[in-house]
């Protein structure tokens, strides 16, 4: 009877190890995946839909206060036609109108460098920032080519926050006004994105 007894408690034994190592292996197995698909109703998204955002942006390079500041010169910047290799941060606002005294929307927040050695042309990346109505406290992301003396520019929308999370577009900019003594500009954006 004892050795029954023993030969019971080891099969328990084996059979309780035997389930802790699989339920050890399954969750391994799941911690170990990055990915998974997931329904976009779980995340609250409903359908998804077109705006339309039209504001002016203010570039404000010199002055007592500036709002787009240079942070790194290339040694050939100073000869380059374009100032290839300049680099500048800005926090430049968004306005309705093109009076800097207009409503404020919001701001314009990130990095501008000239990327090209011919033409003065800007690799933009940089979020538009909102601080008024609906929109206060979401974000859209800007990546792309700025060659500032065409006439329209266009640069693609990589993504959001907020109201824009999931969005994608493009951002039109047209040169509004520009003083070339101070290098002050005033340029109207109209921006299409599709979000949720």
């Amino acid at each position: 009877m004892a050795k029954t007894s023993r030969n019971a408690t080891s099969s328990f034994v084996f059979l309780f190890d035997i389930i802790i190592l699989f339920s050890l292996t399954l969750v391994t197995a799941k911690s170990d995946s990055f990915s998974g698909h997931l329904s976009p109703k779980k995340l609250g998204l409903k359908r998804e839909k077109l705006s339309h955002l039209h504001f002016y942006f203010h570039d404000i390079v010199g002055g007592r206060n500036p709002t787009a500041v240079p942070v790194v010169r290339a040694p050939i910047t100073k000869k380059s036609f374009s100032s290839f290799g300049l680099v500048t941060m800005m926090d430049d606002p968004l306005t309705v109108k093109p009076e800097i005294d207009s409503k404020l929307v919001g701001r314009a927040q990130g990095i501008y460098a000239s990327a090209s050695q011919s033409e003065l042309s800007l690799l933009m990346a940089l979020n538009f920032v909102f601080t008024e109505g609906k929109y206060n406290g979401s974000t859209l992301s800007i990546l792309g080519r700025n060659n500032v003396f065409s006439g329209i520019r266009e640069m693609p929308i990589v993504g959001g926050s907020g109201l824009f999370r999931f969005a994608r577009g493009y951002a039109q900019a047209s040169t509004h006004e520009i003083d070339f003594k101070t290098g002050n500009a005033i340029v109207e954006y109209n921006v299409y994105v599709f979000h949720y």
